[in-house]
């Protein structure tokens, strides 16, 4: 059921953000963002981890944005496999279209397996990212951001996280 509703999510978070992508610049009078992020890393013991953060936001003014942020991400390695999906909303404020201060909530869903210890967990976590970045203009109302957020609920040795700092890079469709 989760692969089901995983592909779900992905197919339909990607066709809205196709379809918004192609019909932004057309209607420059439109409130609605849309965005979000892919990523992937690998390391040491077979590590490979594959995310995708999907959002849609409505221009509050000309300079403040608000909206839902969804993510769903895989980890695997010789040691473990996870499975983690968060949702949450989230507020961005953007200087002269080149930088953006911003806030996100996320409460996270997070399916894990230790093959070592062939332990097993369901457990939920809560993350409050603030942060910044720089923006750069891509297309007429399309922008990347890179950026870095901080998560001031993370707590060492009581996250699943191994640290409350989370580099980012996403794009944003009309701004």
């Amino acid at each position: 059921m989760k692969k089901l509703m995983t592909s779900l999510f992905l197919i339909i978070s990607g066709s809205i953000f196709s379809q918004v992508a192609v019909g932004a610049s057309q209607e420059s009078n439109n409130r609605w963002t849309f965005g979000g992020g892919i990523g992937f890393g690998f390391g040491s013991n077979n590590y490979f981890n594959l995310s995708a953060a999907p959002r849609a936001g409505y221009k509050l003014t000309d300079d403040l944005e608000g909206g839902l942020l969804g993510s769903v991400s895989w980890q695997k390695s010789n040691a473990y496999s996870s499975t983690m999906f968060g949702v949450g909303p989230f507020l961005n404020y953007y200087i002269a279209r080149t930088f953006y201060l911003g806030a996100n909530y996320q409460h996270y869903f997070i399916n894990y397996k230790d093959k070592i210890y062939d332990f097993k967990a369901n457990t939920n976590e809560d993350a409050l990212y603030l942060g910044g970045g720089y923006m750069q203009r891509i297309g007429n109302n399309s922008f990347m951001q890179i950026g870095i957020m901080y998560n001031v609920l993370w707590k060492e040795n009581e996250s699943v996280f191994s640290s409350g700092l989370v580099p980012n890079i996403g794009f944003v469709v009309g701004l």
